[in-house]
């Protein structure tokens, strides 16, 4: 469970006591609906993590509302309903190369312009198999989105990494060698659905962790 979702609900109950102080009892029927909500969007279940160093698992949960080709590779686009689990998850090992927030508009995250558009935190994660960069959106209910590690940072798979509040998107970006391993509607889950396979590049040798960290 995030902590955000003890704070949400803890805030709807004093409030209810306050509705409960003006009309009594039923006042409390709002919001411990409104809480028990807050709990369970927050909620912040374990996966099972892809063991194999080829795969490229989704970032968030979600239904994958789009596949489109791009100049570099493939875009693959994930809807968050507010009822999916809004924690994100690194696609790839590697370390943060690049962190980009932008302030934008609260376009709905299915509208294509929203890629464009949107409040966005772009972060490109570097690793043995190249280069991936994910895109958190804000969508039409979302105003608040969170990513807790820096440039520089280590992610293994899987690992959580931050999270868009009640209703989002996340764009993942993959080069041209990526093999896709799903398709349009499919329903997703972060850090332990497999998206693709991305196999070292040509020539390319594993490096330990500590090499790559230096």
């Amino acid at each position: 469970m995030i902590a955000d979702g003890f704070y949400y609900a803890a805030a709807s109950l004093l409030a209810g006591g306050g509705l409960a102080w003006l009309w009594g009892w039923p006042g409390w029927i709002p919001a411990g609906v409104l809480a028990a909500f807050f709990l369970y969007f927050f909620r912040d279940p374990e996966r099972v993590i892809p063991a194999s160093p080829d795969m490229v698992v989704s970032p968030a949960d979600g239904r994958v509302s789009s596949i489109e080709p791009t100049p570099a590779g493939t875009r693959v686009s994930i809807f968050l309903s507010i009822f999916d689990v809004h924690v994100n998850r690194a696609p790839i090992a590697g370390k943060v190369t690049g962190v980009d927030y932008r302030q934008g508009r609260f376009l709905n995250a299915l509208n294509p312009r929203s890629s464009v558009e949107n409040e966005q935190n772009r972060v490109q994660v570097e690793g043995e198999q190249g280069e991936v960069e994910f895109v958190q959106i804000a969508g039409l209910l979302a105003r608040r989105i969170v990513f807790w590690p820096q440039r520089g940072d280590w992610l293994e798979r899987g690992q959580r990494v931050g999270l868009i509040k009640f209703g989002s998107r996340v764009d993942l970006y993959l080069p041209k060698r990526a093999e896709l391993l799903i398709e349009p509607g499919a329903h997703v889950r972060g850090g332990s659905s497999v998206l693709a396979r991305l196999p070292l590049p040509t020539g390319a040798q594993a490096r330990p962790r500590d090499a790559a960290e230096a």
